[in-house]
């Protein structure tokens, strides 16, 4: 029986908890907005810092495209790490940030499939094409374009290949890539495109398997952070050991290139 889209991702938040545990969250500590394509790289990155400062910091994580409007809001964030830096240059155009911040990751995207999925992504969107020829896609999931940075970028790496509108039947869409993530390997779907980042974690990675998007397929994933307006001490702290070593070597690890003269 086929599934809804309303119904698959109703299945897929009872396993949220099995899938990808969250961060047991600090009491105290600035809260940190971050782009859900960060979540596994900052668990590493944050547990070093409240090791070497004694700080605590407690993220939420999700789209940076629906942080940025609870921003606008007034939400009481003291760092934003998006995944987008044209969203963050926006804040700082509309006079919601002091500066244009900083580029700290390039993100890359990646085709994925679960285990026993007649996706191979090795070969890449010619494969999902080649499948939505021959009926063989069911349900393709993907960030939510209108207003996640890896969605966007989906959306232009599937268009570049002529394959966005035969598509649309088939598009389960994710809140943020780590739920785009969730949907395709949830073995309800034939895979999808999420982060490189969220497949190189060792929640995720052993749950399917992918390849990687081609750069000149869509627009670049320049990540940029900045401070909100009365960021405390801790949160300025925490903006810059994002750009000493050990954050940089975590940040490799997950897959993301270091900007030039990072």
């Amino acid at each position: 029986m086929l599934w809804s889209r309303n119904a698959l991702a109703g299945a897929v938040f009872l396993m949220v908890s099995v899938f990808f545990p969250s961060l047991a969250p600090a009491k105290t500590g600035p809260v940190i907005a971050a782009a859900s394509s960060m979540q596994f790289a900052l668990a590493d990155i944050a547990a070093v810092f409240t090791r070497e400062t004694g700080q605590n910091l407690r993220f939420s994580f999700g789209s940076s495209g629906n942080f940025a409007r609870q921003i606008r809001s007034g939400a009481p964030f003291e760092l934003f790490i998006a995944a987008d830096e044209d969203i963050i240059l926006d804040l700082h155009r509309d006079g919601f940030v002091e500066d244009e911040g900083d580029v700290y990751a390039v993100g890359r995207l990646v085709l994925v499939a679960p285990h026993g999925s007649p996706l191979a992504p090795d070969r890449g969107l010619d494969g999902v094409a080649a499948m939505l020829e021959a009926g063989q896609i069911s349900r393709f999931a993907i960030a939510n374009p209108d207003h996640a940075p890896y969605g966007i970028r989906a959306r232009q790496a599937l268009e570049a290949r002529d394959i966005w509108k035969a598509l649309q039947p088939f598009l389960v869409l994710g809140e943020n890539v780590t739920q785009a993530a969730q949907f395709a390997l949830s073995g309800n779907a034939e895979g999808g495109l999420t982060a490189y980042s969220l497949m190189l974690s060792a929640d995720i990675a052993p749950r399917g398997t992918y390849a990687l998007i081609p750069e000149t397929a869509h627009g670049p994933l320049r990540q940029r952070m900045v401070l909100l307006p009365d960021a405390s001490n801790t949160a300025i702290a925490f903006r810059d050991f994002m750009y000493g070593d050990a954050a940089r070597a975590i940040l490799k690890t997950y897959g993301f290139a270091l900007p030039e003269g990072y």
